[in-house]
């Protein structure tokens, strides 16, 4: 993973992002391949901000039924970025 902006997909803005941001902390759709120490600096390169810490997370695919078929909806991985002190991305 080269690009940052193929490591790092999407900034959520959910719910529980909302409730992050007071912590300092920003949900990521990330790439499926990506590390943390890619994560970490791709988030510092395209926001220019200082990053503490990332957990990461695969969050598994729900089971979807259109009529009578069955299906699934594939896996993605979620990063939790922690800011430094006195950093914050602008979510507007």
């Amino acid at each position: 993973m080269t690009d940052s902006f193929q490591t790092v997909k999407t900034l959520l803005r959910t719910e529980k992002g909302a409730r992050l941001a007071g912590r300092n902390q920003y949900l990521f759709s990330v790439a499926k391949g990506a590390n943390k120490i890619e994560i970490k600096k791709a988030v510092e390169e395209i926001y220019k901000v200082k990053v503490e810490g990332v957990n990461t997370q695969i969050v598994p695919g729900k089971s979807k039924r259109v009529r009578h078929h069955l299906g699934k909806t594939p896996e993605w991985k979620k990063a939790i970025v922690t800011l430094r002190h006195g950093h914050k991305i602008d979510l507007a």
